[in-house]
């Protein structure tokens, strides 16, 4: 299994389902996707817990750019994407993370990829959910060094979807009690079925909270 997942990883396998008629679009990278071949990834369970299709097009190992892409126009009331991890720990190799950052989302929030893709998805109509990464839990884990990134890049796209209409941000920073291994997979980077199903949650109670409105 742990060389199943690696390869999956490293191979970068698409977790595409298209669903007729479904009004949410899931778009992001191996934090969407991971489980996706048991039908345990984020998207699975969001669809199971609100009852409805979800239309899936999100990629292990895709980088933003890679994410703009998989953005599909059409009646959806919501698109739901995580974005930008890959391109600070695969993309910057611990140089020029700022460079590299500034690219996806400025300091601002108001430029980049990520807000490029966000006002091309209201521009369509439907409305955003960005979903933030989980943290490590410790004890090693490769992207522990990450943190102070992932915290100023979520910072931004907070920013973002406070002077934006129709965007929101959901953080999964606290989803993880220090020193706690179940939410993670082996790796201590993507998220186990555990992890996979809370966050599930909280995009499902969000958008429930928000139709409510």
């Amino acid at each position: 299994m742990r060389f199943l997942m690696i390869l999956l990883i490293v191979l970068g396998v698409s977790s595409a389902q298209a669903q007729d008629g479904a009004r949410i679009q899931l778009l992001g990278d191996s934090m969407m996707a991971t489980h996706v071949l048991t039908g345990r990834a984020v998207p699975n369970w969001v669809a199971r817990q609100l009852g409805e299709p979800v239309d899936n097009n999100s990629l292990t190992g895709a980088m933003m750019r890679g994410i703009s892409r998989q953005y599909e126009p059409g009646a959806f009331d919501w698109v739901v994407l995580n974005g930008g991890g890959n391109d600070l720990w695969l993309g910057c190799g611990c140089n020029e993370c700022d460079a590299r950052m500034a690219r996806v989302i400025t300091p601002d929030g108001a430029n980049g990829m990520l807000p490029d893709l966000v006002t091309r998805i209201r521009a369509d109509g439907a409305r955003v959910l960005y979903v933030g990464y989980l943290r490590s839990p410790g004890f090693g884990s490769p992207i522990e060094h990450c943190r102070a990134l992932g915290n100023e890049m979520e910072r931004r796209v907070a920013l973002m979807a406070r002077n934006m209409d129709g965007v929101w941000i959901i953080s999964n920073q606290d989803l993880v009690p220090p020193g706690d291994r179940s939410f993670h997979t082996f790796d201590r980077v993507h998220p186990s079925v555990k992890g996979s199903r809370a966050i599930a949650n909280r995009i499902a109670r969000s958008i429930q909270q928000l139709d409510a409105r």
